[in-house]
């Protein structure tokens, strides 16, 4: 199924009004597991870091820019960048920021297999973007070159133990916009350190509980938009059902140390003098 298309017609949806948009921010902070994992990763970056005044963010691969948003809006003194490919979306993320008179987010396009800003970021972002770009090792390298001595790259993609909705030998990828259904631990931390990357840290998430989640609140209105977009009017009753289930289910994934799961939450470090 295509993605984009639908994503198209939810950010024309959400853009009429800053409000919708401010909305449309939560309930994907609220909806998509991944955020739960995300946000829970930058507080703990946060908490680590000695000098929160000179932190430098990049969302790299921004989309709606919803994560983006969050570090800006949470860290005020940091300073934070979103690219992103698609220059209908990164208008977008431009016009809500200046609405929203946020001065220390800027967006812009950018393709991340050419975009290098050496030594730079202290965090990079690059939330469900990696299953869609084939040149994976050079986009590794260039974010790599990007980070200051010390800085942490973070990513979350699809595993390879039934990302994308790859569950058996012959299943496509549930998003055709993807060019590969996830990643191995192996694969993935071979290419961060041929990268330069000299530590990572690499987790499972969407066990049992977030799989679940992920078929209650993505996948099947997902499914069911890629029919018709009539369903966009059933929607809002769809989630009132379905909400308490996703949030405690999303809670328990959280919790959990899962020994293999559809998702991996990636940290890599650049070498600083000391180990990060």
């Amino acid at each position: 199924m295509h993605y984009d298309p639908i994503k198209r017609s939810l950010g024309s949806l959400f853009n009429r009004r800053t409000w919708m948009r401010s909305f449309f921010y939560r309930l994907l902070d609220i909806l998509l597991l991944r955020t739960w994992h995300i946000h829970r990763a930058i507080r703990q970056f946060a908490k680590d870091r000695s000098d929160s005044k000179n932190t430098h963010v990049l969302d790299a691969g921004s989309g709606f820019g919803q994560y983006a948003y969050y570090v800006a809006r949470k860290f005020s003194d940091w300073e934070v960048s979103g690219i992103d490919i698609k220059e209908d979306e990164v208008a977008a993320c431009q016009a809500f920021t200046r609405k929203t008179a946020r001065k220390n987010l800027r967006f812009a396009t950018a393709d991340l297999t050419s975009f290098v800003q050496p030594d730079f970021y202290d965090l990079i972002l690059s939330v469900d973007v990696m299953e869609h770009i084939e040149s994976d090792r050079q986009v590794f390298s260039n974010l790599y070159q990007s980070l200051k001595a010390g800085g942490m790259l973070l990513i979350s993609t699809p595993s390879d133990q039934g990302g994308s909705g790859v569950e058996k030998q012959g299943d496509t990828s549930f998003i055709e916009e993807h060019v590969r259904d996830g990643y191995s631990v192996d694969d993935i931390r071979d290419k961060l350190l041929d990268a330069g990357f000299s530590r990572t840290d690499i987790r499972y998430t969407y066990g049992k509980p977030g799989h679940i989640s992920w078929l209650l609140s993505m996948k099947y209105p997902i499914t069911l938009l890629g029919y018709s977009r009539i369903w966009f009017i059933i929607l809002p009753l769809y989630y009132l059902l379905v909400m308490p289930f996703v949030l405690i289910l999303n809670m328990l994934d959280l919790k959990q140390t899962h020994v293999s799961g559809t998702g991996l939450m990636v940290k890599a470090w650049k070498a600083n003098h000391k180990t990060p």
